[in-house]
């Protein structure tokens, strides 16, 4: 107690100063009269209350000078459940008198100066009966000064609080949630009167008041409370001395609360355990009997009760009942699933023991492990014993297993470190071992599994080790794959809620270092936010993205800076407001980024006086080079009470997966090939190759903050999984199915779980424990029965089986299932121990029965199926739900007198608590009680809800108030009123008998017309007319996509629609003649009329006349008085007039309710359909035509909607939703525009105008939006004259040096797919392209105006193409005036070379994989110029010269003259205030020694500049320094070299 007591003294002296030490003279006995009251409840009258009261006599006597003895004398407990103040405390006699024995041994303390010190008793005194001791002796606890002295202290800002968490590690503390509003406050006041004396004081009179209140909201919007008061007044002075008790007493501690056996008892169930096997045995069999066909109202507590029990079990208890029933499967899975909640160490030990054993299967090792991982307490013996488990050899072969494991080991260190602040490091000694065994392997799987340990851990040790293995940070970590690099990140998050200050500089950094992947950095950016960051570092990191170079980067981190100055949570608002000074610093254009860019979004909702929010994140991580996005992930958050915990968190990463679905495996991976590819690029100055990136998928799940799964897939594991499911396995799986199926199937299963056990237990000031817990536990049970009947019986080998046999199979299936669930939730707060619980609790319960029950038959050869729902019994209600607050006293010596009390009595006077003093008493308002029917027609069935109420919202118009009380609501079905009906049938008949299954004639108004056919027929030939009339476009023949998308019925598109088009993206070529755009009009004129006369003829024309229906279907109520009930649907085709037709009607007598659904196919590129509904289908009707065809030169397509009439409900809500759409559509990218269009009309227009962009256009009523949406870009690179167009797109001209080979493009992973190259010939000055694939060398160039092929310097003739490689996957084939080489098995999807021009196209799968002189192919314009060491110029010139292969003499063969090297700036430079000497940084193309320039081209490069008195190399290092200033100079493009060069 000495920890938390918060002190107000009273003293009734004179004025002088004097000795208030309490005296206790050694040859008197001090009696006093004690009384503890600990009283639960909400603090207004007339509700009721649930505490205990103990009344006794202090007998108290010195031993020695400071040893003292105290005993009580009569003592008494009593027990309250009742409405306070009326209902008086009833004796606990039984317990008192069990009690008696221990109550009334002496217990022995040590006292100086007012401070209780050891305190000592027999063995046989109870923890729980001393500290009801320690109680009173928290009473004499003085140390007072001689003065007078007022102190006072809050009770939850202890410096050493004795208190115990179940369940809630996972959480954080919100401190922020409760600085303004609390949910918990706790007081304590103590009153003394003492009579001073010469040598002391006397303690006349001491009155202790403690108080708790709780309350999941704000607690001025009413609280629960728990009230602890003690008096202790003096009666006399004896002679009798105390007699201390004949048994040995022991030292057992100081005044601090000793816990006991609290946390084995739950606070919603007493129960006297006696027998602990025998009561598990009967508490099991009564959960197996009584949840076979449906599950108990009262399983969720028999199932806490059985962990409870078992808790309480020996090791030898627990191995006895697994031997007794472990071959027996419902008992095994009953046990199965409670040991895990159970949460000792014993029970990890006995499942481990169990599967080392053999006796668990691994299902159901992974199961019982994962739960009971985390539910243990979190001590060292269990993480010793977790660490054995997961380093066992056994495990080692399971890699699966051994990962979960593993990560549950790290979940054991971090609730450890929870509950032990100061844990130790050396708990992660072997985690960190294996990181760094694994990284000296390159053991990635290891690295990773090691990573994600940590991760859980959250160790701020663990911090170095993580450290070694981020890019950038370490060299070791450049060369892992991005994966790895990933995972190192996001290990730091759970060290970041502990340690934020350690993990935000490293955050940083790899937020702000622009050569790591953009990935890396949007992934620090993300833990970077979690670390809280300042309102001074988040301007820093806006600083920066002003000048951020990668767009990707840019779009991620302003979208996440914006959503976090829309966050309200308390614990997050220091960091909005950072936000809100950040995003003022950056340009509002990163807003207008598309969704191509990478995103991050967080939203939030915090209800400040409930004290309860949610928020979620969503972060998407996109490439620019691919479609998927490279990563997502999601996570949801929740606050509650003043704390917080991260519920859910899902990752996908799709590294690799696009490459892995596109790429062909014709790529050469020999290393022969590999290494002559890099012996020609070792040239390149400081060439670096980027990342491996593996074809590799991966996900992982993380609950409360704790990664629980993760899972890598790649291409050997989609290989297995394919294997596995068309090997011989599944066969033989199918075949016991239908074996079993045949013979009848009678399954029973329940599954229970216990889903959340949350429990805070504090002491009081009385000495007895006081809990605050939430309890909740759900069993679900099902029954099912299969009968199958197979005709004739299938052939033994399943596979034999033909078409034809099958054909001839009628199957006949009935199947009932009864699925049902009960669910308990409990919250409690009160006392709670092993004898006695008094508390206040919540209690709801909620139980659902699903029963039902089908027959189903497959006739395939009559084409029939049908689906039949039968009746099955019902139980009277199918979904009960109930809450109620109780008040609750019960001991464990007379557990038949438990006292349960409503909390709000249903009738009597209350008294509402106002701030009037003196108002009147006012009743109690009468229970709400109603019953809400609904009858389903057609299937006579009634259901009803039965809805109960009655709150406490009369005494205060407050939240709680309105929860405490009774609240049930049950939900029934029954047979309605009506003939009864014997079942609900859904048929399907297919084919020639499809009309007798029809139960009525269908008909329409003004049927079948002589003219209708000939309409149709008419309308063809018109469309075909304009077919062949219709002029061929200019690039029919060089584009044959375009030609063959080109669409008849795109000459009948409405000119409103193509002006529009046209207004937005300028004009499009002309693509027919005057005369033939005359002809146009009057064939569209023509078509105009027919189709305004189309839905006449649909309406009239029926074609169950003519030809049978395809199908029927029928679904209808089969009643005793056989009266048809229900609908039918019949579906004709028309194949000459190729007409679609379905008719749905009601088969009722008197309903002519129909839906009539017309469709015809008018061309090839055109189809209209028109809906109509109602009465003989003519109320409502919607006509939709779609065309395909060209708008402008584009293929396009185009959908209309038309409406005669609408129903009034959907009119309504359009109009509703029409007020969200423009902001939405803006959103999204749309451009809108006043128009007069049509109020009864909808157009939908999507042109193409490439493979990889869409233009969409939409008409509305009073509104017309376009939109023009890029959703992959094209990987293409070219040149024209002097001007490269890079794969994204930018310009800039190559200043080529003469006969030098620079790298064009090249695949730039260590793969090395491809490599080509470019150089400009010394005598023609043409360009030549030199392409390295596979084992061949090809060589395009031109002569004269032809181009010219080579395939390792054997000259292929033209009049030889197309020519195909053996292996198949190099192609090269004329194309237009020049030649094409296609291999796209190796990452080239096209090189074209003509004469004066080229163009390269790489596959998709390769972008963002390239490098060289069309960049990256990544989407990033701004980091286009970048050169092979990674270094990122200014500079088109110096970039284009940094890709050239240089010479190492003039007497190479390539002819090449000129090599790259650092210059020397040739004028004076004076920097800060010092002459310096400035070479570049940047290499730069000069003549070979010997040869002298004759063409050069002005270049500005960095350089990096030193003092002239300097006697340090400038040359060293010199392309990694920093960059000084500036300045032009001239590179060398072509030279000539005398006949003494070397």
């Amino acid at each position: 107690f000495q920890g938390f007591v918060s002190l107000t003294y009273l003293f009734l002296v004179a004025g002088q100063q004097i000795n208030l030490v309490p005296e206790f003279a050694p040859d008197k006995t001090y009696v006093y009269n004690y009384e503890a009251l600990l009283l639960g409840g909400l603090p207004q009258e007339g509700l009721a209350r649930a505490g205990i009261k103990v009344n006794s006599k202090v007998h108290l006597s010195a031993v020695t000078e400071n040893t003292f003895l105290m005993k009580l004398m009569d003592p008494l407990i009593h027990e309250y459940a009742g409405i306070w103040p009326n209902d008086p405390f009833v004796p606990a006699t039984k317990l008192t008198s069990a009690l008696a024995t221990q109550l009334q041994i002496p217990i022995k303390f040590e006292y100086a100066n007012g401070v209780v010190g050891k305190v000592f008793a027999p063995a046989r005194v109870s923890p729980t009966v001393l500290n009801l001791h320690r109680g009173i002796l928290n009473i004499l606890q003085l140390n007072l000064k001689k003065t007078q002295n007022i102190k006072s202290k809050d009770l939850s800002h202890c410096q050493e609080r004795i208190m115990k968490d179940v369940g809630l590690a996972y959480t954080e503390r919100c401190a922020e949630c409760t600085k303004r509003v609390k949910s918990l406050i706790e007081t304590a006041t103590y009153n003394y009167i003492m009579k001073p004396s010469s040598t002391g004081a006397l303690i006349t009179e001491a009155t202790v008041e403690e108080v708790h209140q709780f309350s999941p909201f704000n607690e001025i919007h009413g609280a629960a409370m728990m009230e602890a008061k003690q008096t202790l007044a003096f009666v006399e002075i004896e002679k009798t001395p105390v007699v201390p008790n004949k048994a040995d007493y022991m030292a057992r501690g100081s005044l601090q609360y000793e816990f006991s056996t609290e946390i084995l008892q739950a606070p919603i169930q007493l129960i006297k355990i006696s027998n602990a096997p025998a009561q598990i045995v009967e508490v099991l069999k009564h959960l197996v009997v009584n949840n076979v066909a449906m599950v108990h109202d009262d399983a969720p507590l028999k199932f806490v009760q059985l962990i409870q029990l078992l808790r309480a079990a020996t090791p030898e208890n627990i191995e006895d009942i697994w031997t007794q029933f472990k071959n027996e499967p419902v008992y095994r899975r009953w046990i199965l699933d409670a040991l895990p909640a159970v949460g000792t160490p014993v029970i990890v030990k006995f499942i481990k023991e169990k599967f080392l054993t053999g006796e668990l299967t691994l299902p159901e090792f992974i199961q019982a492990l994962v739960v009971a991982l985390q539910m243990v307490t979190a001590d060292l013996d269990t993480i010793q014993l977790t660490a054995s488990l997961a380093w066992h050899e056994k495990l080692s072969t399971i890699p699966a297993l051994r990962e979960v494991v593993m990560l549950g080991y790290g979940s054991l260190i971090a609730k450890h470190c929870v509950e032990v602040p100061t844990c130790s490091a050396e708990l992660l000694r072997p985690i960190h071992e294996i990181a760094a065994e694994a990284t000296s392997k390159n053991n990635i799987p290891e690295i990773t599994l090691a990573l994600k340990v940590l991760g859980n851990a959250g160790h701020p040790a663990s911090l170095k080790p993580i450290m070694k293995l981020l890019p950038g940070l370490r060299t070791a970590a450049t060369s892992l794959p991005l994966s790895v690099q990933v995972d190192a990140i996001l290990a730091l998050r759970n060290i970041a809620k502990k340690e934020p200050k350690l993990v935000q500089p490293v955050a940083l950094q790899l937020v702000l270092d622009r050569s790591l992947h953009p990935e890396v950095r949007m992934v620090a950016c993300i833990v970077l936010f979690e670390t809280k960051p300042s309102v001074a570092l988040m301007s820093s990191l806006a600083g920066s993205l002003k000048t951020e170079t990668n767009m990707q980067v840019a779009s991620f981190t302003y979208s996440h800076i914006k959503s976090l100055t829309r966050i309200t949570a308390p614990d997050m608002a220091a960091v909005a407001g950072a936000a809100h000074v950040a995003i003022k610093l950056l340009s509002p254009k990163l807003d207008r980024l598309s969704f191509q860019f990478s995103r991050a979004l967080k939203f939030d909702i915090y209800h400040t006086p409930l004290m309860v929010g949610a928020a979620g994140s969503a972060y998407m991580i996109n490439d620019a080079a691919t479609i998927l996005p490279r990563a997502v992930v999601a996570k949801t958050r929740a606050y509650l009470a003043g704390a917080a915990a991260d519920v859910l968190e899902i990752g996908v990463r799709t590294e690799g997966i696009q490459e892995a679905l596109l790429k062909s495996p014709a790529a050469d991976e020999s290393v022969d090939r590999i290494t002559k590819i890099k012996r020609t690029l070792r040239a390149l100055i400081n060439w670096k190759a980027l990342p491996t990136s593996q074809p590799l998928a991966s996900a992982y799940v993380k609950l409360f903050g704790q990664e629980v799964a993760f899972a890598r897939i790649d291409r050997t594991i989609i290989e297995q999984a394919i294997s596995l499911a068309t090997g011989p396995k599944p066969r033989e799986l199918l075949k016991a199915a239908l074996k079993a199926l045949q013979e009848g199937i009678a399954l029973q299963y329940a599954k229970p779980l216990l889903v959340a056990e949350m429990r805070r237990i504090l002491p009081t000031a009385v000495g007895l424990p006081m809990e605050l817990s939430m309890y909740s536990a759900a069993v679900g049970a099902a029954s099912i029965n299969v009968q199958a009947t197979i005709t004739p019986p299938l052939p033994e080998e399943i596979e034999t089986m033909t078409l034809e046999q099958l054909k001839k199979t009628d199957v006949q299936l009935q199947a009932e299932a009864r699925p049902s669930i009960a669910v308990h939730k409990f919250a409690v707060m009160g006392v709670n121990t092993a004898l006695i619980q008094a508390a206040v609790m919540a209690r709801g319960k909620i139980r659902t029965i699903a029963p039902g029950k089908v027959a189903v038959r497959a006739d395939i050869l009559k084409g029939n199926y049908k689906v039949e729902a039968l009746p099955v019994e019902v139980p009277e209600h199918i979904a009960a739900l109930s809450f109620e607050t109780l008040a609750v006293a019960r001991n464990i010596e007379d557990p038949t007198a438990e006292r349960i009390v409503p909390l709000v009595p249903e009738l009597s006077l209350q008294n509402r608590q106002t701030d009037l003093a003196g108002s009147a008493p006012v009743r109690a308002s009468a229970p709400f009680d109603k019953t809400l029917c609904l009858a389903v027609p057609y299937i006579e069935i009634k259901g009803c809800v039965e809805v109960h109420s009655h709150n406490a919202a009369f005494i205060r118009n407050d939240p709680l108030f309105y929860i405490i009380g009774h609240h049930s609501a049950r939900a029934t079905v029954a047979r309605a009123e009506g003939p009864t009906v014997e079942r609900l049938e859904l048929e399907v008949q297919v084919g020639p008998r499809a009309a007798e299954r029809l139960l009525k004639q269908i008909s329409l108004i003004d049927e079948e017309t002589p003219e209708g056919k000939a309409f149709l027929l008419k309308l063809r030939e018109i469309l075909e007319t304009e077919d062949k009339n219709r002029p061929i476009s200019s690039e029919s023949n060089s584009n044959s996509s375009s030609s063959s998308s080109s669409m008849s019925s795109s000459r009948v598109t409405e000119v409103r629609t193509r002006d529009l088009y046209m207004a937005h993206h300028g004009s499009s070529k002309a693509v027919s003649s005057g005369s033939a755009a005359s002809s146009f009009e009057r064939i569209q004129k023509q078509v105009n009329q027919f189709l305004l006369n189309a839905c006449s003829f649909f309406q009239a024309k029926y074609l169950g006349n003519t030809v049978p229906p395809v199908f029927a279907i029928i679904a209808r109520a089969v009643r005793v008085d056989r009266k048809l009930l229900g609908y039918q649907l019949a579906a004709f085709f028309d194949k000459p007039s190729a007409r679609v037709q379905l008719i749905a009607s009601s088969i009722a007598e008197n309903d002519n309710w129909k839906l009539c659904a017309d469709g015809v196919l008018l061309s090839k590129h055109k189809v209209t359909t028109k809906v109509a509904w109602g009465t003989e289908c003519q109320q409502y009707a919607v006509i939709t035509k779609a065309e395909a065809g060209i708008l402008g030169e584009f293929p396009a397509l185009r959908l209309e909607w038309e409406w005669e009439g609408l129903p009034i409900l959907i009119t309504n809500y359009a109009k509703k939703l029409s007020k969200h759409i423009p902001m939405a559509a803006l959103q999204a990218g749309f451009r809108f525009e006043r128009a007069t269009n049509s109020e009864k009309e909808i157009e939908l227009t999507v042109a193409l105008p490439s493979k990889r962009s869409l233009n969409v256009i939409v008409r509305v009523p009073e509104v017309s939006a376009t939109l023009v949406f890029d959703f992959l870009f094209l990987a293409q690179c070219s040149m024209m004259q002097d001007t490269i167009t890079t794969f994204n797109n930018r310009r800039y001209k190559n200043e080529m040096p003469i006969s030098c080979y620079q790298v064009l493009a090249q695949d730039c992973t260590p793969e090395l797919k491809f490599v080509v190259f470019l150089k400009k010939d010394e005598e023609s000055e043409e360009n030549h392209l030199n392409i390295k694939l596979a084992d061949i060398n090809v060589d395009l160039y031109a002569l004269g105006t032809q181009a010219k092929v080579k395939i390792d310097e054997m000259e292929v003739p033209i009049s030889s193409l197309p020519y195909q490689h053996p292996s198949g996957s190099i192609q090269i084939r004329e194309k237009a005036d020049g030649l094409s080489l296609y291999a796209s098995g190796h990452g080239l999807q096209e090189v074209y070379f003509a004469s004066g021009h080229w163009k390269i196209q790489v596959a998709d799968w390769m972008k963002g994989q390239t490098c060289g002189l069309c960049g990256k192919a990544d989407g990033e314009i701004r980091q286009e110029y970048t050169t092979p060491s990674g270094y990122l110029t200014k500079s088109s010139v110096s970039f284009a010269h940094s890709w050239v292969l240089p010479a190492e003499s003039c007497r190479d063969a390539s002819q090449c003259r000129m090599k790259l090297e650092s210059v020397k700036l040739e004028k004076q430079v004076i920097l800060n205030g010092q002459e310096s000497k400035c070479y570049s940084v940047e290499p730069v193309l000069r003549c070979l020694p010997g040869c002298t320039p004759i063409r050069t081209t002005p270049v500005t490069i960095g350089y990096h500049c030193l003092s002239t008195l300097s006697n340090l190399n400038m040359l060293d290092g010199i392309y990694e320094k920093s960059v000084d200033l500036r300045e032009t100079t001239d590179a060398h493009v072509a030279c000539r070299c005398s006949e003494q060069c070397t």
